[in-house]
């Protein structure tokens, strides 16, 4: 597969999204690198315009509308560039100015980016990964790039994206969750997590709730959505010492119950009727619980 997107109506979007928040200054600047990089296209000249995009295009918040991020989304099913900045925007359609037609000095050109790049520069080119051709080559990338200890450009790859989940394999998904975990991001953002859920995630997991609990540490209860599928007897002694925490641990460890399709989950989700019923109702899931602790780690 060389395009999981039309590019050509991706690039539109991006810069009818430009267009309507830029100055002229600003415009003309954008406009002259484009004509520069289809017309007279050479690397140094692109590499420079991408590296000094800052002294010309500010990093305002894009602030997408409803409507632009419903669109986003049916371009690239999961893309929703709501936290994106200008800067950002502006340097992603350049990237998607670059020609494609060779793998090999495509995958070069992003290589030699990757290799150079500042923090900020990292965090647009893992973003726009989704939009990007040759995923097959840019997956080794992203599996590099959820190495890093930066939260900024680990969150660039990890959430709001949906590349990892269509396209990492199995074994640098669950590295990423683990990560994710460690570094106490919030889980809900990442795209298609219940997907990608897989037994040895679980195990790997649970693995970590016992470290943390045997250093007298908390465990994120976002943790247990991703146990939930694999319940066994072994685990259930987990979620019944998470049952006995406080309120939002209570209701993870419900909301993980839902998920088992053993008796024992069952017999646990009858211990708590008030929590049950506002699970069928919708009043609660996994986003809100996520969204709760991560308002807490915030305060």
């Amino acid at each position: 597969m060389i395009y999981q997107v039309d590019k050509l109506k991706v690039t539109a979007f991006l810069k009818i999204i430009i267009r309507e928040r830029v100055n002229n200054k600003e415009l003309n600047w954008i406009d002259q690198q484009e004509k520069i990089i289809q017309n007279h296209f050479q690397l140094r000249s692109f590499y420079l315009a991408f590296s000094t995009a800052p002294r010309f295009i500010s990093k305002k918040n894009l602030f997408l509308t409803e409507e632009e991020l419903s669109k986003a989304d049916l371009l690239r099913k999961g893309f929703q560039p709501k936290r994106w900045n200008l800067l950002q925007c502006v340097r992603t359609y350049l990237l998607l100015l670059l020609p494609v037609k060779d793998a090999g000095n495509f995958a070069a050109t992003l290589t030699k980016l990757f290799e150079t790049a500042d923090m900020d520069e990292q965090v647009t080119l893992y973003a726009a990964l989704p939009l990007l051709p040759y995923p097959d080559i840019l997956a080794k990338r992203a599996a590099e790039g959820i190495r890093t200890n930066i939260t900024d450009v680990f969150d660039a790859i990890a959430l709001h994206n949906p590349f990892p989940s269509d396209f990492l394999d199995q074994a640098a998904w669950n590295q990423m969750l683990l990560k994710a975990v460690f570094m106490k991001r919030p889980l809900y953002r990442i795209y298609g997590p219940d997907e990608r859920a897989n037994p040895e995630l679980a195990r790997m997991l649970v693995d970590f709730a016992h470290e943390r609990w045997a250093a007298n540490r908390q465990v994120s209860p976002e943790l247990w959505r991703f146990v939930g599928p694999f319940l066994n007897k072994n685990y259930f002694t987990d979620i019944e010492k998470v049952l006995k925490g406080n309120s939002l641990e209570i209701e993870a460890g419900i909301m993980a119950c839902t998920l088992s399709k053993q008796p024992k989950g069952e017999q646990l989700l009858n211990q708590f009727p008030e929590i049950k019923k506002d699970i069928e109702n919708g009043r609660l899931n996994w986003t809100m619980i996520g969204i709760t602790n991560e308002n807490n780690l915030e305060t």
